[in-house]
Order: C-alpha cells, then structure tokens, then sequence
C-alpha cells in the first residue's frame, strides 16, 4: 500500500472520495485490493442475508473482455449525455472531464476490477435488491480512498457488456450484475467533491418543506466541499 495520500479521518475520506478516472500503469497489490473487499463485506445487506458474490477481473483474456463491454457503454452513453472527445485547445473544466472519461475507457483493458453480483430473491425487487449490494460497493469505495487508491464505478456491465461479462464470468442465472467498479493507482491526487448545497436535496416533514432549521451553518461544505451543479 503507498503512504502518500492515505487516510483514516472518516469525514475527509467521505469529503474526497472522487471517482478517479486516469490511473498509472503501477499494479494494485494484493494486500490492499483485499482490505477493500473485506470493508464491501463488512456491509449491511436485507436481513443480513449477504447475498452478493464480488469477482475480481484482472487476468488479460477478462481485461479484453472488460475492455469489450467498456467500449459498447460508451457508444450508448455518448448520444445519450452529448459527450465527445475534447480538441486539444479546448481545456474547459467539461473537457478536462471528458478527457479523463475517454482515457479510463481507452485503457479499460489494463485495469483491474471487479464485478458486483447481487443473487436474485424473487420476492424482492431490483431496486430493493440493489439496497443490499450498494452499501457493498460504497464501502470498498470509500476502503480504496482510504489507502490512497482510486476507484470508478462504471455501466460497462450493463447495456451490451451484461451479456459479455455474464459469460466470461460464467454467472449464473438467478443472479444480477449490480455494478462495477474500476481500481488503480491515481495519477494525481485526490480531492474535496463537488456536490449541491445540503438544503437543496434535505426536507424536514414534508416533500417541498424546507429544513433549514436541522442544518447548520456551513455544515455542507465541511463535509462535502464547494457545492456546484454537475457532481464527481
């Protein structure tokens, strides 16, 4: 595990744990991939049932694939939100954005990650099930922040990349690929998000009700930084 850039604050790992998007070439070392594993399973799930399985992709013939499903994603996501590559004289914050979107799916297939399979109880909704595997998810992100890590999760196991990483993987039925996530050395260093001001997503009682008196002055940039309209 590196030194540089780790911590153990909770608020400042929760106030930095931006999705990294462009990665060195330094391998992720076993000791620290696993510390992130064992926090997704020290998640809560539905009645401590623990359904979830978490396959790590690092062999080349699964990067080849990941690297597949990676470019079927962006052909169906760049219609979708407007995205194209950057000129080289554009160098807007959107740019600089995209330009590290098109970088992490350029080298998809030099990345290790892994897959989030939620098995499938019939009698419980996806979005019900996903309850149970994304606090898994959010724990190995915010593990990976901690010592320093970078981590992105991504679609490419939806659209047309489910079928393939389904396959490679060789998941079987009564399961559902509830996400992915990309992990690696950052280039660059970690920094505080960017999200909306804590009043305007929190209401006290009511839908429409403001909640002003519950939420302190400046408590949400202490805890997650200059608020700005297009979140990390």
């Amino acid at each position: 595990m590196r030194v540089a850039d780790t911590s153990s604050d909770v608020w400042e790992v929760l106030s930095t744990a931006r999705s990294i998007r462009r990665f060195t070439a330094d391998p992720v070392d076993d000791a620290t991939l696993t510390r992130c594993l064992d926090a997704a399973r020290c998640a809560p799930s539905g009645a401590n049932a623990q359904g979830w399985r978490f396959v790590v992709l690092r062999s080349e013939r699964q990067r080849a694939v990941v690297a597949e499903a990676a470019a079927q994603a962006l052909a169906v996501i760049e219609p979708v939100y407007g995205i194209t590559r950057p000129s080289a004289d554009d160098h807007s914050r959107r740019a600089r954005d995209n330009r590290a979107l098109y970088e992490l799916h350029d080298r998809a297939g030099e990345f290790t990650s892994v897959l989030f399979a939620q098995q499938h109880y019939p009698t419980a909704s996806e979005l019900l099930l996903g309850g149970s595997t994304f606090p898994a998810m959010q724990n190995f992100l915010l593990a990976a922040r901690a010592q320093g890590l970078g981590a992105c999760p991504t679609s490419w196991a939806s659209y047309g990349g489910e079928q393939l990483l389904r396959e490679a993987v060789g998941v079987p039925e009564g399961w559902l690929l509830a996400g992915h996530v990309v992990v690696g050395w950052p280039k660059g260093r970690h920094g505080p998000v960017r999200r909306r001001p804590l009043e305007t997503v929190v209401n006290l009682d009511h839908w429409d009700a403001p909640a002003g008196e519950i939420i302190g002055a400046g408590s949400a940039e202490s805890v997650a930084g200059a608020p700005i309209g297009q979140p990390d």
